[in-house]
């Protein structure tokens, strides 16, 4: 078992977030990039955009890192045995491009209610201060969610589904986690986090488990494809799908599509137009 220590469980509980941890070998980090790669080539364009998500519905490779014990059992010290994988997303940045993350919580846009989830970002190459690694505000997660500025700045770079934004966020309040390729961090719904543009030569590839959750917790604005990770589902709150048995096999593809319909309809609630992610 690789189960958090109580230091980490107190890193956790105090900052908001815990980093590094160990998740992935050398070989199995390597074993998703080269998947990436693979998609690239062969699927051109069908990781971009809304592609990015779902991406453990159409690839084995990407679906065993969801399924790997070493991470579930660090996920199992936070929010429970009974966990569900209800999300996967690329964050890829590309050398000398603008792509960055502005500063936001999770748990203001996704409708997962109550907070007993946790999302696991896994390093697939290095990530550093040079090129772009996360950001945290540490202790922000114990207080409630903040007003965010809807920028849809998206010809400026933003990763984000609506470019939302907390503005004036102390920067020498926040905290660099500076990953391994293969190493992870735990981060809480509410914390304030983001991540900016990647000024080395190298692609910086974040391959993001959002999130896992406890059985216990619903989507109050619209519905969720969720795999069961651990456990039991106790609540039946969402809809279970198969795990993929090839890479974009054309019932998973079929699939994927529908869970990111149905992502969409939460992202963009409430507004008259969707964006790019």
């Amino acid at each position: 078992m690789h189960k958090l220590t109580s230091e980490q469980r107190k890193q956790y509980e105090d900052k908001g977030f815990v980093a590094p941890l160990d998740a992935l070998t050398k070989d199995e980090a390597e074993e998703v990039k080269s998947e990436i790669e693979f998609i690239e080539k062969k699927w051109p364009n069908k990781l971009e955009g809304l592609g990015r998500n779902y991406v453990h519905l159409i690839s084995p490779i990407f679906d065993k890192v969801v399924h790997n014990s070493k991470i579930l059992d660090a996920v199992e010290s936070i929010i429970g045995k009974n966990i569900l994988a209800c999300g996967t997303t690329l964050f890829i940045k590309d050398p000398d491009e603008t792509g960055f993350v502005s500063f936001h919580q999770d748990a203001k846009y996704i409708g997962l209610e109550p907070h007993n989830w946790v999302t696991a970002w896994i390093a697939v190459t290095d990530s550093n201060k040079k090129n772009g690694c996360m950001k945290m505000w540490s202790g922000t997660h114990k207080t409630n969610l903040k007003n965010h500025t809807e920028k849809f700045d998206y010809n400026k770079g933003n990763l984000l589904t609506r470019g939302q934004t907390v503005e004036n966020v102390p920067l020498e309040e926040t905290e660099s986690v500076v990953l391994k390729a293969g190493q992870m961090s735990l981060h809480h719904p509410r914390i304030v986090h983001g991540s900016g543009v990647n000024k080395s030569k190298e692609r910086r590839i974040g391959f993001v488990i959002q999130s896992y959750i406890g059985s216990n917790v619903e989507q109050v604005l619209g519905k969720m494809y969720v795999q069961q990770a651990r456990g039991n589902d106790l609540y039946n709150h969402h809809k279970h799908v198969e795990r993929p048995r090839v890479t974009m096999g054309k019932s998973d593809i079929e699939i994927r599509k529908k869970a990111n319909e149905e992502l969409s309809k939460i992202f963009y609630v409430g507004l008259n137009k969707e964006g790019k992610f």
